[in-house]
């Protein structure tokens, strides 16, 4: 499901994204045929899931008759999962540079129509797909008529980051989570291609077209736009 609102894009569905990350949490999003979802509160950015200061003045106002209306609020961010997408048409030099190391790993692409495909309909948790919007928070008012609208807003300094969000709200499910849930995807209809660190050595492109080969996959497997050989 897309979330949309006047003041929210809804992704188009032909619209390109990225997952960068290494060879390790790959394999196992391979063999365990899930994808990870972080705790909404475990993100670095201290704002994530809060509301901008005009928005935060107009809840006090509301909460000075409803006791507890902010704490609600508050504890609602330990119950929202996330899975973060990079929206980009070409690959991205700086979500290299961020999301792997020692010039390992890979990027999986995708759009968001095969994220949607890829979401098991069976799955115990419901998953919402929105795109963030990047905005002044001293100034701007963020909608909060409904409960994921804090989680798809963010501030400009994180604009870089483009972001398609995967989210689902587990509080009725009443369960402890630590840094986050898995929950089961289609690989196959995720992933339209992947990419291998630009800068990685031989032996370690080899190694990912041999394990793949093993493991059953036949991904395509593009060679990164960043390694091309100068012309002059």
């Amino acid at each position: 499901m897309y979330i949309s609102h006047k003041n929210i894009d809804a992704p188009a569905p032909d619209t390109i994204v990225w997952k960068y990350l290494d060879l390790s949490k790959f394999l196992d999003l391979l063999l365990c045929r899930q994808l990870f979802m972080s705790r909404s509160d475990k993100f670095e950015d201290q704002y994530e899931g809060t509301f901008s200061e005009p928005t935060f003045e107009e809840l006090k106002k509301i909460s000075e008759h409803k006791p507890g209306f902010l704490d609600a609020y508050k504890n609602h961010r330990k119950n929202i999962v996330v899975s973060s997408w990079h929206i980009n048409e070409y690959e991205s030099f700086a979500m290299w540079q961020i999301f792997t190391k020692n010039n390992e790993g890979l990027a999986i692409q995708s759009t968001v129509n095969r994220l949607q495909e890829a979401l098991v309909p069976e799955s115990r948790f419901e998953q919402h797909i929105g795109e963030v919007k990047y905005i002044d928070y001293k100034k701007e008012h963020i909608p909060f008529d409904n409960d994921f609208f804090p989680f798809l807003f963010k501030r400009k300094s994180f604009q870089y980051e483009r972001e398609v969000r995967i989210i689902s709200d587990l509080r009725k499910y009443n369960k402890n989570i630590n840094d986050g849930i898995k929950v089961d995807i289609d690989v196959n209809a995720m992933i339209e291609a992947l990419y291998i660190h630009p800068k990685s050595e031989n032996w370690y492109k080899n190694l990912v077209i041999q394990l793949m080969q093993q493991l059953g996959f036949n991904f395509r497997i593009e060679k990164s736009d960043l390694e091309s050989e100068i012309l002059i």
